[in-house]
């Protein structure tokens, strides 16, 4: 199937092209440690040379226990995302929503909504999501098949928009385990033509594994994303924070940010290895 090449704030994605990359803090934590978080990426990335789209989330509806941090809230997460746009130059801005009644007054203040894992199958949801217009980032279910996301791509097109990405973020493997199966990304992209992304810091979660809380081993997330570069994606997705260990949630798999240059310098070495060699998958 034909690859799609999708623009997000002037960045643009394809299986094709080289990675973009999607990082960011889990949730927004505070409106000047988005700022510095993105701020900080942006450096790195502009050095690097990779094309960069900052996420938060405003609210973390899917916690372990109702105790678990979910963010600072609406109103105060779209003044968040405002000012970040107009510090950083109209920067690309991502977040999820949850409920279909966000997703109207959330595409004012961003460039992408994010439909969570979980969520994938929420017809209502997709649908108001579809109907923004925004480009439309679909998180693939713990318990989907590569092969049915195409159902959620084509409940969006259906709607009026075939603008959307389909992120990979592991499958349910037992409990309190996920494992990701690389052949997912040729799947997902020969069967939609949509570029794909990969989470890496998501998919070594341990969802629950703490009990009221999601553990987790970053020290896994480079290696998955190695492999999810060498089998060909359009997009790397990471959450990053000054110190994972403090972070408000899922810090377990959060990447440190002293840590990402040195990281995204050699996937970007690997991305450049693979593409331009994958035709025969896609």
């Amino acid at each position: 199937m034909e690859q799609k090449t999708i623009e997000i704030g002037g960045v643009k994605i394809s299986n094709r092209l080289p990675f973009a990359l999607v990082c960011g803090p889990c949730q927004i934590e505070s409106k000047q440690h988005s700022i510095d978080i993105c701020g900080a990426m942006i450096e790195i990335t502009k050095e690097l040379g990779i094309p960069y789209i900052f996420k938060a989330s405003f609210d973390k509806a899917n916690r372990s226990s109702v105790s678990g941090a979910r963010g600072i809230g609406f109103e105060k997460g779209m003044e968040t995302f405002d000012e970040i746009k107009k510090i950083y130059n109209n920067i690309p801005i991502v977040t999820d929503v949850h409920e279909t009644h966000q997703c109207a007054e959330t595409a004012k203040h961003v460039d992408m909504l994010q439909i969570p894992a979980f969520l994938c199958r929420q017809t209502d949801l997709l649908i108001a999501a579809a109907k923004t217009g925004k480009v439309i980032n679909i998180k693939k279910g713990q318990f989907m098949a590569p092969e049915d996301m195409k159902n959620a791509v084509k409940k969006c097109a259906d709607n009026g928009n075939d603008k959307v990405c389909l992120t990979e973020r592991g499958t349910s493997f037992g409990y309190h385990t996920l494992i990701v199966d690389m052949t997912g990304f040729p799947v997902m992209a020969k069967t939609t033509g949509c570029p794909v992304i990969f989470d890496a810091t998501h998919s070594v979660q341990k969802p629950g594994g703490l009990g009221t809380a999601t553990g987790g081993n970053r020290e896994m997330a480079p290696v998955l994303a190695r492999a999810a570069i060498a089998a060909g994606i359009g997009g790397l997705f990471m959450e990053t924070h000054e110190n994972p260990d403090k972070a408000l949630s899922d810090g377990p798999n959060t990447i440190a940010l002293k840590d990402m240059k040195a990281i995204l310098a050699y996937l970007k070495e690997y991305d450049a290895l693979t593409k331009g060699k994958i035709t025969d998958y896609y």
